[in-house]
C-alpha cells in the first residue's frame, strides 16, 4: 500500500506518516524497487495504534519509547505495560474531567432558553 493509500484509509497527511517513521513511530517502512514505500498490513496496524493513542492524547515521545521496547524485544514486557498502565490511568483521569465538563455544560443547557428569556426581559 502506497503512503497516499495509507494516509487516506487513515485520515492523515504523508507528512504525518513520514514524520512518525523518521522518529521511529513506525518500524521502516519497506520500499519498492523504485523507492516508492509500500506499507504492509503489520506496519497499518502500527498506523492504526499509533493513531488510535495520538487521539486519546498519548504524546509522540511516550510511543517512541514504547516502540523502542517493543524492539527490544520481550525483555521489556514488563516495562511496556508499566508504560501503558500509566497511559491508561492518565486517560480514565481526563476521561473524568471531560464528564465534569459535561454534566457542567447539560446543567447550564438545562433550560437555557428559559433563563436568557427572563434574562433579556429583565434587561428592559
Amino acid at each position: 500500500m502506497t503512503i497516499a493509500e495509507v494516509a487516506k484509509r487513515y485520515g492523515m497527511t504523508t507528512d504525518t506518516l513520514r514524520y512518525y517513521e523518521r522518529v521511529g513511530l513506525l518500524p521502516a517502512i519497506g520500499r519498492t524497487a523504485s523507492g516508492i514505500r509500500n506499507y504492509s498490513e503489520s506496519d497499518c496496524e502500527w498506523v492504526s495504534y499509533i493513531k488510535c493513542m495520538r487521539s486519546a492524547g498519548v504524546s509522540v515521545d511516550t510511543l517512541v519509547e514504547y516502540v523502542r521496547l517493543c524492539r527490544q524485544g520481550p525483555e521489556t514486557i514488563a516495562a511496556r505495560k508499566q508504560l501503558l498502565v500509566e497511559q491508561r490511568r492518565q486517560i480514565v483521569e481526563r476521561v473524568e474531567e471531560l464528564n465534569e465538563v459535561l454534566r457542567r455544560l447539560d446543567k447550564k443547557l438545562d433550560g437555557f432558553e428559559e433563563r436568557m428569556v427572563k434574562y433579556e426581559e429583565n434587561l428592559k
